[in-house]
């Protein structure tokens, strides 16, 4: 037998996912014959690479290993990995995901033999009864109409696209690009429910939310590409309230430097309502600790404004009018 899918997971030193993730790759009810599994390192990454040759080894599951020599992040890393695909059908996952036994045998028994043609499965999503916002919001993955954690495309479709975009070199937006390609070029994108993939959530530092703020610019560039199929399909409009929240406050640092009380105390009263409205929007959800709380008030402080630096940062770094 010959190989029909190719499954290509991006990482990079995060061995304890990936070997889950494989795992459970390893335990798929499609006959092994008919599907490889290669891991595309984003830079040298050697207990990875150590870890696929011993469960090579232990197990009939066709696995290959592949690197970059530089980190250019996972979209080029996937890149890799469907270009030097056997399959004629090319899978995508991550690797702190676990595919479901019968992933794969339910998107192999649903092609029909097009050149062209894409499925995006179900994400499943499992958070505690009193879920973090971080929790909350990886969550929405299991809304999102195509997630690169669960999707395969052909290999003729990705040639006619181009793959992936490299240049959304962090985890956001790229598979909106990809997804965005493909309904431009037509390529038809069918839904399996069946095709589910469980995506556990992390343990996240406190203040995750702050650094995640970054990915806005990837917004920008998502934008530029694509203008109307984001409005359409991302976000309707910019975030108004995040605007809000810093006019009101650079109106509150003015009044108090022109020593004009009361736009200082209208300005305060502005921020401080508006700011409270977004802690109270994040906490409604979610738990209810006393350092969840705190984190919530913290970081609602603060993410207005990387929001609003980060989109502009990518207006100008891509050379797009975005909000």
């Amino acid at each position: 037998m010959s190989i029909k899918i190719s499954v290509i997971i991006p990482t990079y030193k995060r061995h304890q996912l990936l070997k889950k993730c494989l795992c459970h790759l390893s335990n798929q009810t499609l006959n092994k014959e008919l599907y490889e599994i290669i891991i595309v390192s984003d830079g040298p990454d050697t207990t990875s690479s150590e870890l696929v040759s011993e469960m090579a080894k232990r197990s009939t599951a066709n696995f290959r290993f592949l690197f970059s020599t530089d980190k250019k992040g996972p979209a080029a890393a996937r890149n890799v990995g469907w270009q030097n695909a056997n399959g004629f059908l090319v899978a995508f996952t991550d690797d702190d995901c676990r595919p479901d036994q019968n992933w794969l045998k339910t998107i192999f028994e649903s092609y029909k033999s097009e050149i062209e043609v894409a499925y995006t499965g179900r994400m499943v999503v499992p958070v505690s009864d009193k879920p973090t916002d971080f929790e909350v919001n990886t969550k929405s993955l299991e809304l999102g109409e195509f997630v690169t954690a669960n999707c395969a495309v052909t290999k003729g479709a990705l040639q006619a696209i181009g793959g992936f975009d490299e240049s959304f070199t962090m985890a956001w937006r790229e598979d909106s690009d990809l997804h965005f390609k493909l309904i431009n070029r037509g390529v038809p994108i069918i839904k399996l429910q069946d095709a589910i993939v469980t995506h556990p959530v992390r343990e996240a530092p406190w203040g995750v939310s702050i650094k995640e703020q970054k990915k806005t610019m990837f917004n920008a560039l998502l934008y530029k590409n694509y203008p109307i199929l984001y409005r359409q399909r991302i976000k309707s409009g910019p975030s108004w309230h995040y605007y809000f929240i810093v006019l009101c406050f650079m109106l509150l640092v003015l009044a108090s430097i022109l020593k004009v009380k009361w736009l200082a105390l209208i300005a305060f009263a502005g921020w401080f309502l508006l700011t409270g409205a977004f802690i109270l929007r994040r906490l409604s959800t979610t738990r209810k600790t006393g350092s969840h709380i705190f984190e919530m008030i913290a970081t609602s402080v603060v993410i207005p404004f990387l929001s609003i630096f980060w989109s502009i940062y990518g207006a100008v770094k891509y050379r797009v009018l975005f909000f």
